[in-house]
């Protein structure tokens, strides 16, 4: 990450500063957006801009740059940089204010675009479902992308001591609403459901696509539902990954279904 983007200048990762007193910092007063680069391009990029300055607005939270900016913004570092395939990471805090959490009136938000290799991609994975916490479908955070994120870090933690390599989260109802990452779809009766956002799903992007492309559905998603689906897999900005067993018991065959291997195909020729 030799070069990042910071309120509106291309500078070495070394000499970037953030304020000690940023609440972004102090408060995860924030929100963030992780996207993909491939082929030096960030994909959706128009997408994830869209939902970021939706986000913002329903947290009150003023948008330094336009759209427009943000976009030349990410194509600049991505040329900075020389990457063709990366992960990168706009992060939106409310910048400095005096102690207490009432922003201030006069705020001056802070805004960081890192670029960093593409990780491998990742393959199929086992889940376990959280006891730790649930996801608060009440809440309008459920609907953003908060710099927040402890929920899905003990989600996470939770998952690792059971030996998995991910959590599904369960909203105060009882019912399923996404794991600590990413998106749930399951296929049921040969069609691709998930849960809406009304349940505490977060409005995803590659979410959006499929239900967009793939006559796709929204449904409430009951345990009983995931584990008598024929198959279930997960999806953020990332990619999309299988998923096979859930607590210990297989989805369908325990192996990769015809349909998520067709969506898996469909990102890999994005």
């Amino acid at each position: 990450m030799s070069v990042v983007w910071l309120n509106g200048c291309l500078l070495p990762a070394a000499e970037a500063r953030i304020d000690p007193a940023d609440r972004g910092f102090t408060l995860g007063d924030g929100l963030f957006e992780t996207i993909r680069v491939s082929g030096g391009t960030a994909r959706h990029l128009d997408r994830h801009l869209t939902r970021l300055a939706d986000s913002a607005a329903l947290l009150g939270l003023p948008l330094p740059y336009g759209i427009a900016a943000l976009a030349a913004a990410a194509g600049g570092l991505i040329a900075a940089q020389g990457r063709a395939e990366g992960v990168l990471r706009i992060t939106l805090t409310r910048g400095t204010g005096a102690r207490g959490v009432l922003p201030p009136a006069d705020a001056a938000p802070t805004l960081l675009m890192t670029l960093v290799p593409a990780p491998p991609p990742a393959g199929p994975v086992e889940a376990v479902i959280a006891q730790s916490t649930r996801r608060n479908e009440h809440s309008p955070l459920s609907r953003v992308k908060s710099l927040n994120y402890l929920d899905s870090i003990l989600a996470r933690q939770e998952a690792a001591a059971r030996g998995a390599g991910e959590a599904l989260l369960l909203n105060g109802a009882g019912r399923l609403a996404e794991s600590s990452v990413a998106n749930l779809f399951i296929v049921r009766e040969g069609r691709l459901l998930t849960p809406p956002v009304a349940e505490g799903a977060l409005p995803g992007i590659r979410r959006a696509l499929i239900l967009e492309r793939d006559d796709a559905g929204e449904a409430p998603v009951s345990v009983a539902d995931l584990l008598g689906a024929e198959e279930a897999f997960l999806t953020n900005s990332l990619g999309l990954r299988p998923l096979l067993r859930v607590d210990g018991q297989a989805i369908g065959a325990g192996t990769v279904g015809m349909a998520t291997a067709a969506l898996l195909e469909d990102v890999a020729a994005e």
